[in-house]
């Protein structure tokens, strides 16, 4: 099984921001940018399920300007065996990157598509279930741990919720969008 994992280069957590003198956004020129922090999650938790024997690949993606293939380093030196990067010059929104993620399914075709819950930058959370949609998959949101049953192709996903943790048993292939584990 193929495993993919979008990553987002955004502002490193530890950078404290400015907002632009013409208040039209956030002031990027000279800042440190890294991989989002739950898309790291993300990328760990494909790469603990490769090990695991689970799967044979695991493929980052990234989609953003040139400066994007850092990302995509980082995700290669953390232990993806291949790197995509989908070059965009203008603002990437949720329902743009889910588009281009479905398109890259359709090409890749990978048993497994992991986000992480959100990125830091916009706080959206929308991406996974977006394309989660247009791709008619089941989803899993919020995961903290997952399961793989390879032989069945199900994937069982506890997630935590207000009253404690949900489990939930998903046909592969499907999308899981990861807080922690």
């Amino acid at each position: 099984m193929k495993i993919m994992v979008a990553v987002k280069r955004v502002v490193d957590y530890a950078v404290k921001i400015r907002v632009k003198p013409d208040k039209t956004g956030l002031e990027t020129h000279n800042v440190k940018m890294s991989m989002n922090p739950f898309c790291e999650i993300a990328l760990e938790e494909a790469l603990r399920i490769k090990e695991s024997g689970l799967a044979l690949e695991v493929v980052a993606v990234s989609m953003g300007p040139a400066q994007c293939v850092d990302t995509l380093r980082t995700g290669l030196a953390m232990g993806a065996d291949r790197g995509i990067h989908v070059e965009a010059t203008g603002a990437l929104y949720p329902l743009s990157v889910a588009k281009l993620l479905k398109a890259l399914v359709e090409v890749e075709n990978p048993g497994l598509l992991i986000l992480g819950k959100q990125a830091i930058d916009d706080d959206c959370n929308q991406t996974g279930q977006m394309v989660a949609g247009l791709l008619g998959w089941p989803q899993g949101t919020f995961a903290s741990k997952v399961v793989l049953d390879k032989e069945n192709q199900v994937a069982t996903v506890d997630r935590e919720v207000d009253g404690g943790l949900e489990t939930l048993s998903l046909d592969l292939p499907a999308v899981i969008t990861f807080r922690i584990f």
